[in-house]
């Protein structure tokens, strides 16, 4: 199967910064590679355990989290966004393995706005990050 990946839009994007939280060293670079030349701003974490002092420093405008992370897994880290008041209202896609309809459910009621299994395509990830931040304009 074919994937067409659209032309950057990097003027519309550039102000949009993107906390990547993935494991996977290729997963994640194929996805912040993506995500750049869609013209977002990514910062890329390998771990859940840096993710409040990153979203201090960062202050993303959207999250995506993978769920299977050495140290402090993903759902740990939905815990940590929903506990502060500041972290709440960002929204966070969680792109995981977990296939299982239980992890989905606990994902979204930890807070996950959406819940997409892996293997996702990138043109799928662009869609729901673009359905979030719309979201946003509307609130």
């Amino acid at each position: 199967m074919q994937t067409t990946i659209a032309a950057p839009v990097s003027n519309l994007n550039a102000s949009i910064r993107l906390l990547l939280i993935e494991d996977n060293d290729i997963s994640r670079q194929l996805m912040s590679d993506f995500l750049k030349h869609c013209g977002y701003s990514v910062h890329a974490l390998s771990n859940g355990s840096t993710f409040a002092q990153e979203m201090g420093l960062f202050r993303p405008h959207l999250v995506l989290l993978d769920l299977k992370l050495p140290a402090v897994d993903g759902f740990s880290v939905l815990e940590q966004a929903q506990q502060s008041l500041e972290w709440s209202a960002t929204p966070i896609i969680v792109i995981s393995a977990f296939a299982f309809q239980s992890d989905r459910a606990r994902a979204l009621s930890l807070g996950a706005r959406q819940y997409l299994v892996k293997p996702v395509m990138l043109p799928q990830i662009q869609q729901a990050i673009d359905d979030e931040l719309e979201a946003l304009k509307l609130q």
